[in-house]
This record gives structure tokens, sequence and C-alpha cells, in this order.
């Protein structure tokens, strides 16, 4: 397991899910424009299909899709 030094982000990707981030972190949009984020852990869609992106709204669940948790081995 990574040392992440205390305090920082940590980013957690679930499987078949979003990625967690947990910590103190600024997001901001492709032109700099800050997006608010009003609260020390979100969740971040992966599957592309949320309504309220860049945030996860459950959405992956009934679309049925999946992803590892880890990295994929690329080849």
């Amino acid at each position: 397991m990574l040392d992440v030094p205390e305090p920082g982000v940590v980013i957690t990707p679930y499987r078949d899910g979003p990625l967690l981030v947990r910590g103190p972190f600024r997001m901001v949009d492709q032109d700099g424009a800050e997006i608010v984020v009003d609260r020390e852990t979100v969740a971040l869609c992966r599957c592309g299909r949320s309504r309220m992106r860049p945030f996860c709204d459950g959405t992956h669940r009934a679309a049925g899709w999946s992803a590892p948790s880890g990295a994929e081995a690329s080849g």
C-alpha cells in the first residue's frame, strides 16, 4: 500500500463504480473555472452516464457498467 502523507487527497476507484475522492482538494474545469465542492469526500462518475457529471449519481448500476478497482493490465 502506498504511504500518503497526511493531510493528503486519496482517490479510490471502486469496482464497477465511481472514483471516490477523499481529503481537501480543489476542482476546476478544463478552462480553469472552479467547480464548487462543499464536501471533503465526493464520488466522481467513471461511466459517463451520470446526470450530475462530473459527480456520480449511481446510474452505472442501472446501466450495467463495469470496471476494475485497480489498474488494468496493458497489453
